[in-house]
C-alpha cells in the first residue's frame, strides 16, 4: 500500500530585494506576479543613488548593510535587483551569507542568442560595463557577435526624478540609441533595472523590428526554481509587499506608488 504524499512545507519568511533606488521595482513586479504567495521586502538605497558612479567599495559596503537588515527581518532569499551592485558585491555576499542570493546581469547571453544578425546593443551604467563580471560575461557569451556597449549617464537620475515620458528623456534616449542603430543592431538589452520603466520610449525610438530584452522575468523564474530546490516556497495565503528607502520616504512615496501601479506606504530604513 502506497503511503500518502506529504504536503510540501510552507515557508512564510519573506524574500528580500534591494536596489540603489526605484529601478528594482521593475524586478519586484515580476516576482510579485509570478510568486503571489511570497512576502516581499523591497529596499531602495536612495540616499546613495546612483550606484553606477560610486566606487565599488562603497557599493559593497551598502550591499552588506542592506543584506544585514533584510536578513535581520527574516529574509530567506535575497535578490540583488541592481546590475551594478551585482557586479560589485554578489561574490562577497555569497561568501558571507548562507542563504540563496540571486543577482542581475546584463543579458549578453539572451541578447546574442535571440539576435538574428548577431549584432546586439547593451544599455547599462558605466559601473556595470567596466566591471570584471561584465567582462567575464562578454568572454563567455559575446564571442562571434558584435556587441555594442552604450553607457547611459544621467538616465537613472532622470527615471528617479519621475521624468519617464518627457521630451528630455526622449532626447537622451535618442542620443544613447543612435550609435546602436547606426551599427544595425536587431536586439537591445536593458542592462539596468531602471531602464524597463522607459522601455516604451526605447521601443518607440528603435522601431518594431528591433527586440528589446528585459531580464526581470528570467530572474523571477530563477527565484521560483530556487524556492523549490531549497524547499522554502510559501504556499499559503496572499503574499504582502513592504517598501523601504534610505532616503526621503515621504517625498518619494508618490513616485514609488506611480511605478508600482497602486498606492503604497514607503517606510524609512536608516
Amino acid at each position: 500500500m502506497n503511503s500518502p504524499e506529504k504536503t510540501p512545507i510552507s515557508d512564510p519568511r519573506p524574500i528580500g530585494v534591494f536596489d540603489s533606488g526605484v529601478g528594482g521595482l521593475s524586478v519586484l513586479r515580476h516576482l510579485h506576479a509570478r510568486l503571489p504567495h511570497e512576502h516581499l521586502l523591497y529596499v531602495a538605497d536612495s540616499a546613495y543613488i546612483p550606484y553606477g558612479d560610486k566606487p565599488a567599495s562603497l557599493v559593497r559596503e551598502r550591499s552588506f548593510f542592506i543584506a544585514d537588515r533584510l536578513i535581520g527581518m527574516g529574509a530567506k532569499l535575497l535578490v540583488v535587483a541592481c546590475n551594478t551592485a551585482t557586479a560589485a558585491a554578489i561574490h562577497d555576499l555569497r561568501a558571507r551569507y548562507s542563504l540563496p542570493i540571486v543577482g542581475m546581469e546584463p543579458g549578453v547571453k539572451p541578447g546574442v542568442t535571440h539576435s538574428r544578425s548577431r549584432c546586439v546593443g547593451i544599455l547599462a551604467t558605466a559601473g556595470t560595463l567596466r566591471s570584471s563580471k561584465f567582462a567575464s560575461l562578454m568572454e563567455r557569451y559575446g564571442a562571434g557577435a558584435e556587441v555594442i556597449l552604450q553607457p547611459c549617464p544621467g538616465l537613472v537620475e532622470q527615471i528617479e526624478s519621475g521624468a519617464l515620458m518627457t521630451s528630455a528623456t526622449h532626447r537622451m534616449l535618442e542620443r544613447f540609441l543612435a550609435p546602436l542603430l547606426e551599427k544595425g543592431v536587431d536586439t537591445v538589452v536593458l542592462g539596468c533595472t531602471h531602464y524597463p520603466f522607459v522601455q516604451p520610449l526605447i521601443e518607440q525610438i528603435v522601431g518594431e523590428h528591433i527586440q528589446v530584452i528585459d531580464t526581470g522575468p528570467a530572474v523571477a523564474r530563477h527565484v521560483e526554481r530556487l524556492l523549490g530546490d531549497h524547499a522554502i516556497a510559501n504556499r499559503e495565503n496572499q503574499g504582502s509587499v513592504r517598501f523601504f528607502t534610505s532616503g526621503d520616504s515621504v517625498g518619494m512615496n508618490p513616485l514609488f506608488s506611480t511605478l508600482w501601479g497602486s498606492e503604497i506606504k514607503l517606510e524609512h530604513m536608516g
